[in-house]
C-alpha cells in the first residue's frame, strides 16, 4: 500500500512538534525547514526520528542513508520514506 507524501510529511511534522518542539506550542514547521541546521533535531534526535519512521511506515533505514540529504527536512524525509515503502517511487 502506498502512502501519500502529504501523509508522511504530516505524521513526521506532528512527531517532531510533539517530541522536539513541545515547549513551543505555537511553533510552525515548514516542509523545507532545515531540521539539523536550526537545532530542531540533534544527532540523537535523528536516531529517535528514524525509529519512529521505521515503526510508522514499515521501512528499514540503512546506516549509510542517515545523511542530511535524506533527513535534513520534512520534504527530504518524505521523499526518502516514500521511495522505500513497498511500491515506492
Amino acid at each position: 500500500m502506498t502512502v501519500a507524501r502529504e501523509t508522511i510529511v504530516a505524521a513526521t511534522r506532528r512527531y517532531i512538534l510533539d517530541n522536539f518542539l513541545y515547549t513551543k506550542p505555537d511553533a510552525r514547521l515548514d516542509e523545507d525547514e532545515r531540521l539539523l541546521e536550526r537545532g530542531i533535531v540533534d544527532s540523537m534526535g535523528v536516531m529517535e526520528l528514524i525509529a519512529f519512521l521505521q515503526d510508522q511506515f514499515g521501512i528499514n533505514v540503512a546506516e549509510a542513508d542517515i545523511t542530511e540529504e535524506h533527513f535534513g527536512s520534512l520534504g527530504a524525509i518524505a521523499t526518502y520514506v516514500a521511495a522505500r515503502r513497498p511500491g515506492g517511487e
